[in-house]
């Protein structure tokens, strides 16, 4: 069945007999429902069920669909999509909210998913939630207002309340990156534990035996899987754990108290030999510092970062990194999403993802 692109619409009958003076001001005029079946004579029903492609259902003739469809290509209708979406029980769209979309690491994830959606023939409506409970509650419910079909949502492990919600409407939504293990639902996220695991082996590895870790103190599931790990990895290979090696700092202030802890923990007598950073952008902001001070990476002090930036490639030595699979968390997300879509009771799917270490020159052998 022939289906139309309806965009940037106006009305028309007598558009081209306007003096040029007045065309731009008649333009902004939309072409509706009535205006069509005003000049064709046919019903508003008979040409909305044309335009959605019911014509053959509704047994109207093949000479008046191309009728239809002919005029309102012709004059670019454009159907109002919140209507269509009302009528059909479906809008087309699927709904992601994400901390921040600027964030490199949800960035892949959203364009990604994106894609994915777009060759399913779903649009996606981001939003970002700042780490904000009230906010990730507000879009949530402004999402549902916009009768989206669907919800990806990172939460800030907060918002229990509105996921309880979503559960028990029986609503299609899957978490990634955080979840709530207390409550049953579809996630995808990243192997956490393994990940710190390796980075923290791969300094161990370089003969690196006091080793920090310069992580966050908001109580996210991830962050807190990651300092887990980094804990029970040094004990694994007969490292005594030292709390004073262990930073977590302020999400709202992490970048102007870097300088602190960078110095705290490569000046002085007991300085470090290796730091994991547990996420890119505290790597950044860590490696910015770095640069300030006259030490040498990996001579002095090596570097691992948990998440990769390109601009990591850029730097001098290159910083070795656990490359996280932002592409596969989209695909697995979307996947999930379109199949609970189609049968809302769908058995829940939780799925962690593996991470990878790239080797780079930061991370510089000791022995």
């Amino acid at each position: 069945m022939e289906t139309c692109s309806y965009l940037n619409s106006f009305f028309l009958a007598d558009f081209i007999h306007l003096p040029n003076r007045f065309r731009k001001h008649a333009i902004l005029k939309k072409i509706s429902l009535q205006d069509i079946s005003e000049s064709l004579g046919i019903s508003k029903s008979t040409i909305s069920s044309v335009l959605n492609g019911r014509g053959d259902e509704k047994r109207v003739s093949k000479e008046t669909q191309e009728k239809i469809i002919s005029f309102a290509k012709e004059h670019n209708y454009k159907p109002n999509l919140l209507a269509r979406g009302l009528s059909r029980g479906k809008s087309d769209m699927i709904g992601l909210v994400v901390p921040n979309i600027s964030d490199i690491f949800f960035a892949r994830i959203a364009r990604r998913i994106e894609e994915y959606a777009e060759q399913s023939g779903y649009n996606v409506v981001f939003s970002s939630t700042g780490e904000s409970k009230e906010r990730e509650s507000q879009l949530i419910q402004s999402m549902l207002d916009r009768q989206v079909d669907g919800l990806i949502i990172a939460s800030c492990q907060k918002n229990d309340k509105d996921i309880l919600r979503l559960k028990n409407r029986n609503f299609p939504f899957v978490l990634i990156d955080r979840h709530y293990p207390e409550i049953n639902t579809h996630y995808v996220g990243i192997d956490n534990v393994g990940g710190v695991a390796s980075a923290v082996e791969q300094l161990i590895h370089t003969g690196r035996k006091r080793i920090a870790l310069v992580t966050l103190s908001i109580g996210l599931e991830p962050i807190r899987e990651r300092s887990v790990s980094y804990q029970k990895t040094l004990r694994k290979h007969g490292i005594q754990f030292d709390k004073d090696l262990i930073h977590a700092l302020d999400y709202q202030s992490m970048e102007t108290d870097m300088q602190d802890v960078i110095k705290a923990l490569i000046v002085g007598p007991n300085k470090v030999e290796g730091i994991v950073f547990a996420t890119h952008f505290l790597t950044a902001y860590g490696l910015r510092e770095i640069k300030k001070l006259p030490v040498s990476v990996p001579e002095d002090v090596a570097l691992v970062s948990l998440g990769q930036m390109s601009a990591f490639d850029l730097m001098e030595p290159p910083v070795t990194s656990v490359a996280l699979p932002s592409s596969e968390i989209g695909d697995k997300a979307v996947d999930i999403l379109l199949r609970n879509m189609l049968d809302t009771n769908l058995e829940y799917e939780k799925i962690s993802l593996k991470t990878e270490l790239v080797v780079r020159r930061s991370c510089g052998n000791m022995n």
